[in-house]
């Protein structure tokens, strides 16, 4: 019970990652408050927390609406009194070299990556600052680290977190509030195995391909990420300050020969 008696803010936790991750906690003592765009999909994660034994709350939001967000915070400090943990696991992907991408498509993923975590944490860091006690979990990417073709407009979000997740460490510190980043490689996450459906005329062939770039000869699964996860949201993890934690098989530190 890592996580006992902690009130979690998860976004994006419909699906994925996300889900994963709101499973884990609730499975080690925490009360989740699961947070996504999708109704459906977030009261789905909520009631199976719920039915396996867990504590779980879903409230809909749009992390990248501030009006929104703020009732999100508001509802979860009303009900709770607190946020200890919050993971801003919200996100999307972007597809294209900067020639490729139009405007529209450019500010869209900038809005959601990049807005969509800087109003979380906006509103939560108040009521961390008050009772000077907090962990806040930013979801980066490996490819802030890496060049990878045509994926522009994704790896700036990515960097962009990884360098906010560094600078509010700076800020927050004094109030022992402890700010780090996920840096996953290609997890299989529905969004992926969708991608991959879609967008090659031979699925299994491109998935092959993306299995050479982790060392690790295969893709991670969701609860990898979750799991480490569990570590920055846990009293485990308390002499982690601004740090990046790759959970990405070996992609940014290695290459097969």
């Amino acid at each position: 019970m890592r996580l006992h008696n902690k009130v979690t803010l998860i976004t994006g936790s419909g699906s994925g990652i996300g889900k994963s991750t709101a499973q884990l906690f609730a499975r080690e003592g925490a009360t989740v408050v699961v947070n996504d765009l999708a109704e459906d999909k977030g009261q789905e994660t909520a009631e199976e927390i719920r039915r396996a034994g867990g504590n779980a709350l879903f409230v809909q939001a749009d992390v990248t609406n501030p009006e929104s967000v703020q009732a999100l915070v508001d509802t979860v400090i009303a009900k709770y009194g607190r946020i200890d943990v919050l993971f801003n696991n919200a996100g999307i992907s972007g597809v294209g070299a900067i020639h490729e991408v139009e405007p529209e498509a450019w500010d869209r993923v900038m809005t959601v990556n990049i807005r969509g975590t800087f109003l979380p944490c906006k509103y939560v860091l108040p009521h961390m600052m008050q009772r000077k006690e907090g962990s806040i979990i930013n979801m980066s990417s490996c490819i802030a680290e890496i060049g990878l073709a045509r994926r522009a407009s994704y790896s700036a979000t990515k960097g962009a977190v990884l360098a906010l997740t560094k600078s509010m460490q700076v800020d927050y510190a004094p109030y022992n509030i402890r700010v780090n980043a996920l840096l996953p490689g290609t997890i299989l996450t529905p969004f992926v195995e969708n991608y991959l459906r879609n967008s090659y005329d031979n699925p299994e062939e491109a998935y092959e391909s993306l299995k050479k770039r982790q060392l690790s000869g295969d893709l991670g699964r969701p609860d990898d990420v979750a799991q480490a996860a569990l570590f920055l949201a846990s009293d485990e993890s308390k002499f982690m300050m601004g740090s990046p934690l790759y959970i990405d098989g070996g992609v940014v530190f290695g290459k097969n020969a």
